[in-house]
């Protein structure tokens, strides 16, 4: 069975079929000891009442390697069609060859926003001093901004087009040897982020909103971004906000979300200096890409930083950090992201019983010191483990 999206709501069935890309380098590492911890948690959560029948895709290194293309329309198609998957990491080259195939996904889908929550768990060993004060979640742009992959390469005729456009038509001139990005930012794209981040901070209580930009140097697109926030949160959400400009001295209103925006580099600083005044920020999708992963190292890093990428009626959920090939089929890397990543995607099911299992299990395990070697060698007394068997100790944290 299908999950479907009747009504703007997700009709989840008991048995359900659930796509997965296992990911390129460590992917088949993490993604097979998550499976065996997602598995466990929904037997011990419905005894057998539920069930995820594990479909795979196929996308990245093993895609291109059996079938010749890194993305398959077959594995975008079944991801639309069953509406939730979850895949490892994918390799992505550097300045040549195929595109992001995340960014692709992301497209393909109008999978718009990007989550990621970011907290600390005990033991996880941080460069900063108190990372329990760390409790945020970034709502990323997902589609626009400099990855909508508008770009032209020097010397190319089509980069010769515009530099003659802008030179004639705007009395721009642009250097002759200058690759050119093109930055789109939407009135559309904006307020719909906005939108979810509100709506998700309604639903979970949170303190404040903070829009992040860089609109005093980009004031048409990061400065209308942060425009375009303030009026959704003005306009359709008035009742349960009050705008920083409005608070002056007083105390945030017992049951009000505070609005407020930052200028993205000195959101970078802050987030180290005062953390504790920050809760969910909006932002570009650059801004935001830059500031996930910055936040992440202030609680241990990428290894268990879980995202989401959401649209209307689709969702596909994603460890955040690179293949990793040097640990490559070394069962050796931590299956953090995905499983937290698993904890996301059970929520947006509404099998909340299952995340709550994994989380409690996951936690205690870690409690307990008994961690893969990236937080072993940081941790003093620890017990180091495989992939293989820190997901066994979570089964076993379940019990």
């Amino acid at each position: 069975m299908r999950i479907t999206f009747e009504n703007k709501q997700l009709q989840v069935p008991d048995i359900v079929e659930i796509p997965f890309i296992e990911g390129d380098g460590i992917g088949p590492d993490i993604w097979k000891a998550s499976q065996e911890v997602f598995d466990a948690a929904i037997e011990k959560a419905y005894l057998g009442k539920k069930k995820i029948n594990w479909v795979e895709v196929l996308a990245g290194e093993k895609a291109f390697n059996t079938k010749g293309v890194w993305l398959p329309d077959e594995t975008v198609e079944k991801i639309k069609t069953h509406r939730v998957a979850i895949k490892g990491p994918l390799t992505t080259p550097v300045g040549k060859g195929i595109r992001s195939l995340n960014v692709a996904l992301r497209q393909t889908l109008d999978l718009y926003q990007c989550i990621r929550p970011v907290s600390w768990y005990t033991n996880v060993p941080t460069p900063v001093k108190d990372p329990q004060k760390v409790d945020m979640v970034i709502f990323r742009e997902n589609t626009e901004d400099l990855y909508a992959g508008i770009e032209f390469a020097a010397g190319s005729p089509e980069q010769k087009k515009l530099r003659e456009f802008f030179s004639k038509e705007l009395n721009k001139a642009l250097r002759e040897d200058a690759g050119i990005g093109i930055k789109p930012i939407s009135l559309m794209g904006s307020q719909r982020l906005m939108r979810a981040a509100l709506n998700y901070a309604i639903k979970n209580n949170r303190k404040s909103v903070t829009i992040v930009h860089k609109g005093n140097i980009m004031k048409f697109t990061e400065g209308a971004f942060r425009d375009w926030c303030y009026e959704v949160a003005s306009k359709e959400f008035k009742d349960s906000i009050i705008l920083y400009d409005d608070l002056g001295d007083k105390p945030v209103p017992a049951g009000k979300i505070l609005i407020k925006d930052i200028i993205a580099d000195n959101m970078f600083q802050q987030a180290l200096l005062r953390p504790e005044d920050f809760d969910i920020l909006v932002a570009t999708n650059l801004n935001g890409d830059y500031l996930s992963d910055a936040l992440a190292a202030q609680v241990g890093g990428l290894g268990i930083a879980p995202g989401a990428n959401i649209g209307e009626g689709y969702a596909l959920f994603e460890a955040t950090h690179g293949t990793a090939p040097k640990y490559a089929n070394l069962d050796k890397a931590n299956p953090g992201s995905v499983i937290l990543s698993g904890v996301m995607m059970f929520d947006y099911m509404g099998w909340t019983e299952v995340s709550q299992i994994i989380i409690k299990a996951f936690q205690k395990t870690l409690e307990q010191k008994t961690v893969t070697y990236d937080f072993a060698r940081s941790i003093p007394g620890s017990q180091e483990l495989t992939c293989s068997a820190f997901a066994k100790a979570i089964v076993h944290n379940m019990k």
